[in-house]
Order: structure tokens, then sequence, then C-alpha cells
């Protein structure tokens, strides 16, 4: 392979999506979402990937890749004009996870009707035959997960010779979670004319096997560094009592505004959830063992409003966009560094500001400060305990609790409405209801789950004596 090229990124201060080439009825869509100036990822790489030149791209989670590689794929198969044909998809769009996949979507959807073009999304945990006649009804792009198409390709539904364009976001994570052998029989399928678009964090991991490999004389553009944190994300280590850690994380998480809430197994991540919604803290979990339905109610509760705080495991740590995540709380501090970033950027994202919270234990105390060391990052380690005013600063505002639900509740119990957004933001009402995990959520042990969004209060009474006690604390203020 040819040496890469790389090029200096461009400031992105007076550059225009029209003068990076993007067409206008698509700077004119992108206008009517909000999106006007593009971000340094989008001004370094639009250039060379509308020219149709392979783009190897690096930066960090949150650094607007997507629109970085939708409008190039959009532009070019618009400009193509091939005929679109049954289970022949022209763009491929590879993502590691349902939820970027559906977050993908949900941009390239509204960009891709300006142009009349066709989008399909692909993953497991869904039945396949809408998938199916969806292929069959003919595609121009196929945002898809890697096994999933691999078995629609395999059952001859799909047929990737077609594809004049493919791009693999998020490789790294791809790498991580085991998907490097079947995106590299999937990409083997595609025509070696194609031009290709890699985005990822990092390039280790396997990642730069598949450059190599499939890249042809690439243009690299790494806008920051893989381990750079954000620099509006301040990071706090509060080295607590492991019997205070729940009473610490609640007076957090009962603050104003979205807080995303991190631990490393699916059990801790549902048994938490439970915890904070029988102590009055509106919560929804993400993780493994759920359902796709539930994930995707759990996601809309949390994104809507209707949940303030995201209870999950590392499933959430990339590719989850949700606008106004002030607070990141690693209730479990992460096995690798690279987790660590990854989670702390759910908030601080696109130039606002964002607080990370990591709680550790005396037993802690060493595995945490060579995660931040690794990490490349400089913490501010506080020994507190409940009620220290510490954490008002780090999450400012008054403490806000929903009453628990009954101990009849039925699972048409509603919760009441959120509290008010940080900032001093009012938060629109709610325009759905978090409702309980119904007989339908439940799994047979094949990647489905239940959904843990507002259930019966524990038998123990602590989660409530906690909720009590911080209340009363925050009432006298």
């Amino acid at each position: 392979m040819a040496a890469r090229r790389p090029h200096t990124t461009p400031s992105p201060s007076s550059t225009t999506f029209a003068d990076l080439g993007v067409p206008a009825v698509l700077t004119q869509a992108l206008a009517a979402a909000g999106v006007t100036t593009p971000f340094p990822i989008q001004a370094a790489t639009l250039p060379d990937a509308l020219a149709g030149r392979d783009v190897l791209g690096r930066g960090r989670t949150g650094s607007g890749k997507t629109y970085a590689f939708v409008l190039p794929v959009l532009t070019r198969l618009a400009a193509s004009g091939s005929p679109r044909r049954p289970g022949r998809p022209r763009a491929l769009i590879l993502a590691p996870t349902r939820e970027l996949a559906t977050q993908i979507q949900a941009s390239i959807a509204p960009l891709a009707e300006a142009l009349s073009l066709r989008t399909l999304t692909i993953f497991g945990g869904v039945g396949p035959n809408p998938q199916i006649a969806g292929l069959r009804a003919g595609v121009d792009i196929l945002v898809a997960c890697p096994g999933r198409l691999a078995d629609h390709v395999k059952t001859g539904h799909a047929c990737l010779d077609a594809v004049e364009i493919t791009v693999l976001d998020e490789a790294d994570h791809m790498a991580d979670l085991g998907f490097l052998p079947v995106v590299r029989r999937l990409l083997d399928q595609t025509p070696k004319s194609g031009q290709r678009l890699l985005f990822s964090a990092t390039l280790d991991a396997g990642v730069d096997v598949l450059v190599r490999r499939f890249l042809t004389n690439p243009v690299t553009h790494s806008v920051d560094s893989a381990q750079s944190p954000v620099a509006a994300m301040s990071h706090h280590v509060l080295h607590v009592h492991d019997d205070d850690r729940f009473e610490i994380l609640l007076d957090l998480a009962a603050a104003p505004g979205r807080t995303v809430v991190f631990t490393r197994t699916k059990h801790r991540a549902k048994t938490l959830t439970r915890r904070l919604v029988a102590a009055g803290v509106p919560a929804v979990e993400l993780h493994g063992n759920l359902a796709q339905n539930a994930r995707t109610r759990n996601l809309l509760a949390f994104s809507d409003g209707t949940a303030t705080t995201l209870v999950a495991t590392d499933i959430a740590a990339r590719g989850i966009h949700v606008d106004d995540v002030s607070l990141v709380i690693h209730a479990d501090p992460p096995v690798e560094h690279k987790a660590y970033l990854h989670r702390s950027g759910r908030t601080a994202r696109a130039g606002a500001e964002g607080t990370v919270v990591t709680l550790m234990t005396d037993d802690q105390v060493a595995e945490v400060g060579q995660l931040t060391r690794k990490a490349g990052i400089t913490a501010t380690t506080t020994r507190l305990r409940p009620g220290d005013p510490l954490l008002t600063q780090l999450a400012p505002g008054e403490r806000s609790f929903v009453s628990p639900p009954a101990d009849d509740a039925t699972p048409k119990d509603k919760p009441r409405q959120g509290r008010v957004g940080r900032n001093a933001k009012p938060r629109a009402a709610a325009r759905s209801t978090v409702r309980s995990a119904t007989p339908a959520d439940s799994t047979n042990g094949r990647g489905g789950g239940t959904a843990t969004v507002v259930p019966a209060r524990p038998s123990g009474a602590a989660a409530f004596s906690a909720r009590s006690r911080v209340g009363a604390r925050r009432g006298g203020r």
C-alpha cells in the first residue's frame, strides 16, 4: 500500500459545507436541522471523500464523524445515477452496535429523502422478515451491523457486488467486539474499485490490518489524539466508603439534567436502576440482556426527558448520541483506559461542557490511579462522605425526586414528570411515559431481556431510606 498522505486540518471558523463541496440541496437540509458549521473532522475529510478518494479519519467519539461520511455517501450516490436493484445496495455503512446503526439512520434519513434515495437499517435482536422485504424492494444505502448482514448475505437476501461506497464507522470498537473476521468477509464481497471510508478513534486492535487490506492509497486525517480528553470536560475521583457509594451516586443523579451512569456488569446495571427508581430518580437501563424493543424504548425515554438517568454497561460507551448529558458517573471504574475515555465522551460533546465523576473505594486506589495515567487525564481526587458540599458543586441545582412506585404497582403505572434540566433550562413535557417491563420483553436466553424501567420497590428499604435522608438534607437549603 502506498504511503498515507497526512493533511493539515483546516480551521472551521469561516468554512461552510458549501465551501467544502457539499451540494446545495444537502446544505439546505442540514441548515433546516440546525447544522451550519462543519466540525474539524468534517472540514478535514469532506473534500477528499467527496472527490472519491479512500479516507482514513481518526477522531475521538463525539467529534462529528457521522456527517463526515454521510455527506459524501449521499452526494456521490446522487451523482452516479446507478439504478436501484433488489437485494443489491449501492452503499454500505457498517456499525458495531444496534444503537449506533439506529442513530446513523436517524442522521441520514432526512438528507436521503431530499435526494430521493432509499435507506434501510439492519441489525440483530429483531425479526429478519421486514429487513428481507426492504432488501427485496431495493435500497440505495444500507446501514448494518456485521452479524445480521452476514446472515442475509449467506441466505442470498443481500449481495454486495453493487456497493459503490463502503463505510466502517467506529472500526476500533468493531475490533474490540470481535467483529473483524466477519467484517473482512463482508468487505471481500464488495468491489475492489469501490470507495472506502474508515473512521476510528484509534488504529490499534487490528484496525490497521483493515486499512492495509482494503483502503487504496488512503488520505489520513487525524483531528486529535486518540487519548486527548475534551478540553471542557472536568474529571473528578471521589474516594468513598463502599457503604456510601449508593447514597453519593443518588445525590449526584438527583441533580437537574441528564446523567449517564456506567457499571461493569449487566446485573449491576439492572440492580442499580431498580434502586435509583425506588429512591425517586427516573432511571432506565441499557445493556446486552435487553431485547431490542426495550433498548429502543429506554433510549427514547432518556432522550425525551421521561427518564433523567441512564444506567449502562460499556454498550453505551460508544455511539450513543444524546444531547446535553452534563454528568457521567463511573459507578464502577472501567477495566482499561480506552473504555474510560469513551464512557466519558458521552458528556462535553460538540463543544459543550461536562463533568466526569469516578467513584473509588479503598481497594480501587491503585487501579484508578493507573487508569487515569494511561488515559492521559488529570483528575481531582477528593475523599468525602454523603452530604459533602462538593457534590453540589459537581452537580449543581436542587435535588428532585418523584414518588417511588407503590408496592402493588402494576406495569401500567406511570412515573411523574421529570425535573427541570441543568443550567436552568426548563425541560419540555415528556412525550411518552416510562413503563415497567411486560412479559413480551422477557427473553428465552437468546439476545433478549427484561427492561427494568419502573420496577416495583425492592424488598429492602435501604434505597428509599437513602432517598429520604438526601431529600431531608437538601430540603433545608
